[in-house]
């Protein structure tokens, strides 16, 4: 940042302007967990664990854990290559799985990624979040299950995968194209709007691969995704 303070001094900026110039560049700085969009001022958020379990499938920073907004929603759109998925998170009713969502999308770790595994009897689901395609990556750490209310899984839920013991999501999770009926042991965190269902439901009529009978036929890779 020197570079950027001798053009400022070069010009002459008048002290008022030079402070706002200056508080601006001290907010680019900080880390991309310490975001507001993510924190509560003065304490007024919960706290949320996430403890470390084996190495991440990319190279990833834990969420912030302290001051965890619980308050309102969020707004991602999942760019597929096959289109638009556009979701709204709900941090009143999984406060702790919409900040690791975030942070993970702040770092990148979902972009170029494939979603791997398409259940089209019994349940309904395309599930994503996985950087190794093999239905074991995940961020390095597990993150609580959020479950009050019990959740249900109408078509358009999202929700975090698990394994079966509780507190076992990471970075994966799946998007509900048609009723299912599940258990209410997978965190609902968010929805996906119509377009988005639409969506995915073209991938999955489609159908699974027929020699692994998990991989949907129909390209369905995460090219990027953003937020807001």
């Amino acid at each position: 940042m020197a570079s950027i303070y001798a053009k400022l001094d070069a010009v002459r900026i008048r002290p008022l302007a030079l402070l706002a110039v200056l508080a601006l560049l001290a907010t680019g700085c900080q880390n991309a967990n310490d975001s507001a969009g993510d924190a509560v001022a003065g304490g007024a958020g919960v706290t949320c664990e996430y403890p470390p379990e084996g190495e991440p499938a990319r190279p990833v920073d834990p969420p912030r854990s302290e001051n965890v907004s619980d308050q309102g929603t969020v707004g991602v759109t999942l760019h597929l290559t096959a289109g638009d998925v556009s979701l709204t998170l709900d941090r009143a009713t999984a406060p702790c799985t919409v900040n690791s969502f975030v942070s993970l999308v702040e770092q990148g770790f979902y972009d170029d990624t494939e979603c791997h595994r398409l259940v089209d009897y019994g349940i309904f689901i395309l599930q994503c979040g996985d950087p190794t395609a093999t239905g074991t990556g995940g961020p390095g750490y597990t993150i609580p299950d959020e479950l009050n209310p019990p959740p249900t899984y109408p078509a358009g839920t999202v929700a975090m995968a698990k394994r079966q013991p509780p507190n076992t999501g990471g970075s994966q999770f799946f998007l509900v194209w048609a009723d299912t009926p599940l258990p209410p042991e997978y965190t609902v965190f968010g929805t996906m709007d119509q377009a988005g269902l639409d969506v995915v439901a073209g991938i999955a009529a489609q159908g699974v691969d027929g020699t692994d009978q998990t991989s949907p036929n129909a390209e369905a890779r995460i090219e990027s995704v953003s937020l807001g």
